[in-house]
């Protein structure tokens, strides 16, 4: 993603402008290439949740991954339904802080600027 963004016109017009190079880096390059990463950070937690289940069961740990296996034996409902519940509602605040984080990357996405002039 830095590779990709180094060569945008907005870099090289800040680098053109005199800006020290740890600076574009920062605020140019380094701002505008978290976007990517932070994608693929919100999308491998959901993979990371259905891991642990797996990774509680197979080593018998304590934890929420193996009552949700046992209740699921047990035929327990209620306790799969918020298990499900649980995992529902972190999985979607995971996402939600994904989103936050664009908008603190990426001046464009906090204003919602979207192409019209001001």
């Amino acid at each position: 993603a830095v590779l990709e963004v180094i060569g945008e016109d907005y870099v090289i017009a800040a680098r053109a402008r005199g800006m020290p190079e740890w600076l574009v880096m920062l605020k140019h390059v380094m701002r505008n290439a978290a976007i990517p990463i932070l994608t693929v950070i919100g999308l491998q937690f959901g993979a990371l949740l259905s891991g642990a289940v797996i990774t509680e069961n197979v080593f018998a740990w304590p934890g929420l991954g193996t009552e949700f296996i046992s209740a699921l034996n047990r035929r327990d409902y209620p306790v799969v339904q918020g298990c499900v519940l649980l995992f529902a509602f972190v999985f979607v605040g995971v996402n939600l802080l994904t989103d936050l984080a664009y908008a603190i990357a990426d001046p464009r996405i906090r204003l919602g600027v979207r192409g019209e002039s001001r």
